[in-house]
């Protein structure tokens, strides 16, 4: 791994039968970059994702966060990153305080210092106040920011963020942006998926844009706008020919 390289990937592949959901991809991230796989569902990000962060294996090819491969070391890679899922895995039975100390048990964080993260972890996503409420009584928006303040009760180096605001009123999808954007502020490694525009050019250093499992391009939006004169719509337009919120 270089020096300043969080992540890096080659010949990534990811295979489901006769499906390729990952064709044969190359990527590098930087420490401390907020980095945007950008597409429509089933270009192949959230698979890439989950090989990041070791839920799954990839079918071939290489790739190693932390300098660590993800197949061989995935114990040591999780202890060090947080994930916030795309879909809402909070336990419906436990409380918005409850889930981040049950959680906190996967790293072996100890009650009091669990106890101390999650108040001042839901102090910072604006949750106290709901801190004994079930889960079952908050709104979306609360779901996806109590989502974020679990995935930093290990307090990662690198964040996943699988579509970070899908669903979200636009209230709430600024509060998610700000908070992003105070993480990267302070040197966390941000990965994400979206197919917001607007949320690959507030947040991202770089994108790359996927289709049909495979990188068509990877730049800063700014560049790639003014590569293509257009927006992130018209760019994927271009390269794709196809819309990316059709």
């Amino acid at each position: 791994m270089s020096d300043m390289n969080v992540i890096e990937a080659k010949g990534l592949t990811k295979k489901y039968g006769e499906l390729t959901a990952v064709n044969t991809i190359d990527f590098q991230i930087s420490a401390s970059e907020c980095f945007g796989f950008l597409g429509p569902n089933g270009a192949g990000k959230t698979t890439v994702m989950g090989i990041i962060h070791c839920f799954m294996p990839p079918t071939s090819g290489d790739v190693s966060v932390f300098g660590m491969n993800v197949t061989k070391q995935p114990g040591e890679i999780k202890h060090r990153l947080g994930v916030m899922p795309q879909d809402n895995n909070l336990d419906p039975d436990l409380s918005v305080y409850e889930n981040l100390i049950v959680y906190a048990r996967y790293f072996d964080i100890a009650r009091k210092e669990a106890s101390r993260r999650a108040r001042r972890l839901l102090d910072y996503v604006e949750l106290i106040d709901k801190s004994r409420v079930n889960i079952k009584d908050l709104s979306g928006g609360m779901k996806r920011r109590l989502l974020l303040a679990r995935a930093l009760m290990n307090e990662p180096e690198l964040m996943i963020l699988d579509e970070p605001t899908t669903g979200l009123d636009p209230h709430s999808r600024h509060s998610v942006w700000d908070q992003m954007n105070d993480l990267k502020s302070r040197g966390i490694t941000l990965v994400l998926t979206t197919h917001y525009m607007e949320e690959a050019e507030r947040l991202c250093d770089r994108v790359a844009i996927m289709d049909s499992g495979r990188i068509v391009a990877i730049d800063s939006p700014a560049s790639l706008m003014n590569k293509y004169e257009g927006n992130l719509e018209g760019v994927y337009l271009q390269l794709t020919g196809r819309n990316l919120n059709a």
